[in-house]
C-alpha cells in the first residue's frame, strides 16, 4: 500500500455535521474511513461510466411471477447472455412476486446493455443495476500488523 497523504478540508459546519451523523450512522470509526469509501465509490462509478472498463455487478428484479412466459424469457435472456452471468439467486417474495438478483461480470457496456434488455420486459415491476470495479482499487487503508487479527496499528 502506498504512504498515506494527509489533506485539509474546508466544509460549511451544517454539512459537517450531517455528514458526521452519516458516518455514524454507518459506522464508520472515522471521517478518514468514511472520506476514502467515498473517494473509491466515484473512482469506481467514473471508471464503470466506460464502456470497456471490467465490471461485476448484481441486477436485482422483482417481477410478478404470474406474468405470462416472464420466468421463460428472463431464463432465455440469461441463457443467451450467459458469458456475463455468474449466478442467479431467486427468492419468492410472496404468492404474487418474486426477486431475482443476478451477479453479472464483463465489460460495463455489455453488462448494462443485459440488465437494460431484463430491467425491460413486461412484467417486471422493479429493476436495477449495481457495478463495482473487477479491478479492487487500493484500499487506503492502514496497514494490519502481522499477528494481530484484525487490529489496526
Amino acid at each position: 500500500m502506498a504512504d498515506l497523504s494527509r489533506i485539509g478540508v474546508a466544509i460549511d459546519a451544517e454539512l459537517l455535521a450531517q455528514f458526521d451523523r452519516l458516518i455514524g450512522e454507518r459506522g464508520y470509526g472515522s471521517r478518514s474511513e468514511a472520506f476514502r469509501d467515498m473517494v473509491r465509490d466515484a473512482l469506481i462509478n467514473q471508471a464503470a461510466a466506460a464502456d470497456e472498463t471490467p465490471v461485476v455487478g448484481t441486477i436485482t428484479l422483482v417481477y410478478d411471477h404470474h406474468q405470462r412466459m416472464l420466468s421463460d424469457r428472463l431464463t432465455s435472456a440469461q441463457h443467451e447472455f450467459h458469458h456475463a452471468m455468474l449466478s442467479t439467486l431467486h427468492v419468492h417474495l410472496d404468492h404474487d412476486n418474486c426477486l431475482e438478483v443476478v451477479v453479472v461480470k464483463g465489460p460495463a457496456g455489455e453488462v448494462r446493455h443485459v440488465a437494460d434488455h431484463l430491467i425491460a420486459m413486461k412484467g417486471v415491476t422493479h429493476g436495477r443495476l449495481t457495478l463495482t470495479s473487477a479491478r479492487p482499487a487500493s484500499s487506503g487503508r492502514a496497514p494490519r500488523r502481522p499477528g494481530r487479527r484484525g487490529a489496526r496499528p
